[in-house]
C-alpha cells in the first residue's frame, strides 16, 4: 500500500507547460472552471488575499488549512509546472511528491480532464503573487501521517478520468462531469463513513456536514431535495439565483449559488439540472421518520403567533416570492431537522445574486428563545396546518447550540 500509493507516481502530463505563456481564452477558461469548481471559497480566509490559502476548515479528526494558489514563488506554486498542478487535481499529490489531505477533494477533481485542469492552473498563474506562508495542518495523530494517508487511499481513491456515457445525450454528460468533478457535490449531499470516505453506494443521497451542524438532504430523494419532478427551469433558476417557486437555499448551499452556481453560463446549468434530474428517484431507499407525528402545543403555538405568523402567516401559508410557505414545505418535513435548529437559532439567509440581489431573510433567535422553546415552536409547525412530522426535542436543540458554540 506504501510503495502503491507513496513511491513514484506514473508518468503523466502533457509535454507543454499549460503555466507558459498562456492564452487569454485558457486564463478566461480557468477563471471560469475555478468558478465552478467554488475553489477561492475554501483558499480564502475571510479578508485575505484571495487564493493565498490559510483558511481553517475543521473536520473530526483535527483542522487543515487550505494551501497558497497564487503564483508566489517560495510559497505558492510558482515553481510549480503544468504537470504538478495536474497530478495534485487528478492523483492527489503534491509537486514534491507528498500525500495531500481529503479536506482537498481530489476524490472528486480526479474527474477533471487534464485540458480543464491546465486552464485551471493558467489562471492561477494569472493572478498578483502573494507571499504568505502555507500554515501546517493541525491533525490529530495518525491521521497527520503520510503511512495514514497511504492507508485511507489504498481504501477508499483510486484515480479515474471522467468517461462519457454513449447511452446519454451531451447534456446530461455535461451535468454529470460538473456535478461529479469541480462540483464535487459529493463532498456535502453523500453520507462519510468514520474515517471520512464517502459511501458511493448512497452517492448523492443526503448525510450530515461533519462540523458544520447543518444537514446536506438527498437529492434523489423526493421528500428532501430531488428535483425529478422539477421543470428544467426551476432547478436553473435556484442554482442562478438561491431562489425558486418551489425552494429557496440556506446555509452553506447559500454559499455554493453565491460564489459559485450564479456565475456558470446557462448551458452549464440546464446540463446540471438535466443529470439531477436524472438521478434515480429508490437509490437510497425510503426514508421515513417512525416516530408518532408531533402533537401541538400551546407554548409552540403562541411563540409563532408573536414571532413568526406575521412573515410566514397564520396559516403558515408564507407571501410569494418573499416568505416561504412552512404547511407542507418538506424542508420542514425532513426526519433530520439540524437545519430547522440551524435556520431559528442563526437565522436564515438566501444569498444576494446577481438574479435576486435584495432576497428577504430571518433573523437569528438564538439570545430571544431558549431550547425549550425552540423546540416547541419547531413542534408546532411541524404538526400544523396538515403537516405530520415527529416533534422536535429540546435534547436536539441544545446539541446543535453547544456544538456552535464550540
Amino acid at each position: 500500500a506504501w510503495w502503491r500509493q507513496a513511491g513514484p507516481s506514473a508518468p503523466g502530463g502533457k509535454a507543454a507547460d499549460a503555466g507558459r505563456n498562456p492564452s487569454a481564452r485558457l486564463v478566461e477558461q480557468g477563471a471560469y472552471l475555478a468558478r465552478a469548481g467554488n475553489c477561492m471559497l475554501c483558499h480564502t480566509p475571510a479578508g485575505g488575499a484571495p487564493y493565498a490559502g490559510g483558511r481553517a476548515i475543521e473536520t473530526p479528526f483535527g483542522t487543515v488549512y487550505s494551501s497558497n494558489l497564487t503564483p508566489d514563488r517560495d510559497t505558492g506554486i510558482g515553481n510549480w509546472t503544468a504537470v504538478d498542478f495536474w497530478r495534485a487535481m487528478h492523483e492527489g499529490r503534491s509537486k514534491d511528491g507528498r500525500l495531500l489531505v481529503p479536506a482537498f477533494p481530489y476524490t472528486s477533481f480526479t474527474q477533471v480532464t487534464q485540458d480543464d485542469a491546465d486552464a485551471l492552473f493558467a489562471y492561477l498563474r494569472s493572478l498578483a503573487p502573494v507571499r504568505q506562508p502555507n500554515r501546517p495542518h493541525a491533525l490529530r495523530w495518525p491521521y497527520d501521517s503520510q503511512l495514514a494517508l497511504a492507508a485511507w487511499r489504498t481504501l477508499y481513491f483510486e484515480p479515474a478520468v471522467f468517461q462519457s456515457d454513449p447511452a446519454r445525450d451531451a447534456d446530461w454528460n455535461r451535468g454529470a462531469y460538473l456535478v461529479r468533478g469541480l462540483g464535487h457535490c459529493s463532498a456535502c449531499h453523500t453520507t462519510r463513513n468514520l474515517l471520512g470516505a464517502v459511501d458511493d453506494r448512497l452517492d448523492l443521497a443526503g448525510g450530515p456536514m461533519p462540523m458544520q451542524n447543518w444537514y446536506a438532504p438527498s437529492l434523489v430523494l423526493p421528500d428532501e431535495a430531488g428535483v425529478g419532478d422539477w421543470a428544467l427551469d426551476d432547478i436553473v433558476r435556484l442554482l442562478q439565483t438561491g431562489v425558486s417557486d418551489a425552494a429557496s437555499v440556506m446555509g452553506p448551499m447559500a454559499e455554493v449559488v453565491l460564489h459559485s452556481t450564479q456565475y456558470l453560463s446557462p448551458q452549464d446549468l440546464r446540463a446540471i439540472a438535466v443529470y439531477l434530474r436524472s438521478l434515480p428517484k429508490d437509490r437510497a431507499g425510503a426514508r421515513s421518520d417512525m416516530r408518532a407525528p408531533a402533537q401541538a402545543s400551546a407554548q409552540g403555538a403562541d411563540i409563532y403567533d408573536t414571532q413568526c405568523a406575521r412573515c410566514h402567516g397564520d396559516a403558515g401559508q408564507g407571501v410569494p416570492g418573499a416568505y416561504p410557505a412552512l404547511a407542507g414545505n418538506r424542508a420542514v418535513l425532513m426526519a433530520n431537522t439540524a437545519n430547522l435548529v440551524q435556520v431559528v437559532l442563526h437565522g436564515g439567509f438566501a444569498p444576494a445574486t446577481q438574479g435576486h440581489p435584495r432576497p428577504f431573510g430571518m433573523p437569528p433567535y438564538q439570545l430571544e428563545l431558549d431550547d425549550r422553546a425552540v423546540a416547541a415552536v419547531l413542534t408546532h409547525i411541524r404538526s400544523a396546518w396538515g403537516n405530520r412530522a415527529a416533534p422536535v426535542h429540546e435534547l436536539d436543540v441544545t446539541r446543535h447550540r453547544d456544538t456552535a458554540a464550540r
